[in-house]
């Protein structure tokens, strides 16, 4: 089977609500957030040359506005670069990992709901970094639901990539924490070393689905991050 090529971008910069768990927030990018999606635009380009990447003219991304936004913006550059006419396309399964009913409620209000409705347990000190821990709440996941969920999308929106001489590799705009999981279960990165590792914001990490459907890390750094650090996305 010909090679074809994830690349995986986490969103820009935005105006997150403080102490909040990040997943379906609605807000936009921020002025730096908006140069991080241009600058990778040329970044992308750059990178297509170096390694022969044949970019599928659709991008993906999850229906956030940050993400919309990245893709948007990644595509306006990009295009100029490739000299390529490029489309974005929304995708829930690109989505962060969902907290349900308690979305957009900071973390000292969904702990004391908890507390309060007698048909819940406290939660985990951990809950937000705990990769297994689902909040009791219609329509939550785990960070580990929101993983299978990534790396499933991004099993079917490789496999139809044509291969030469049509297009080898397709752009993904999503979330830190449902790519890296997502990376686990495509057999990149061992369980061990997600809760150390993050993605920079608007920096790719591209990785190589190969024969038999054995997918490695090609390049892009992941982000080195402390192990006590919590990252909500």
């Amino acid at each position: 089977m010909t090679d074809r090529y994830a690349i995986l971008v986490r969103h820009g910069e935005y105006q997150q609500k403080p102490g909040t768990p990040s997943a379906l927030q609605p807000f936009a990018l921020t002025k730096t957030g908006k140069t991080q999606a241009l600058d990778v635009g040329r970044e992308l380009a750059a990178l297509a040359r170096t390694h022969g990447f044949r970019l599928s003219a659709e991008i993906c991304c999850s229906r956030q506005q940050r993400a919309w936004q990245t893709a948007t913006l990644l595509a306006r550059t990009l295009s100029e670069e490739a000299a390529q006419d490029l489309h974005v396309t929304e995708d829930e399964a690109l989505a962060e990992r969902s907290v349900g009913a308690f979305a957009n409620l900071t973390i000292p209000e969904i702990e004391q709901i908890l507390i309060d409705d007698p048909r819940y347990e406290v939660p985990p000190e951990n809950w937000k970094s705990n990769s297994h821990y689902k909040l009791p709440a219609q329509g939550a996941e785990s960070l580990m639901d929101a993983g299978q969920r990534v790396a499933a999308f991004l099993s079917s929106k490789t496999a139809d990539l044509s291969g030469a001489p049509g297009p080898d590799t397709r752009i993904f705009v999503g979330h830190g924490a449902s790519l890296r999981h997502a990376a686990h279960f495509l057999g990149v990165l061992h369980f061990d070393e997600i809760r150390h590792l993050s993605m920079h914001y608007a920096k790719p990490v591209v990785l190589k689905r190969g024969a038999n459907d054995i997918w490695t890390h090609h390049s892009g750094a992941w982000k080195e991050r402390r192990v006590l650090e919590t990252a909500i996305d």
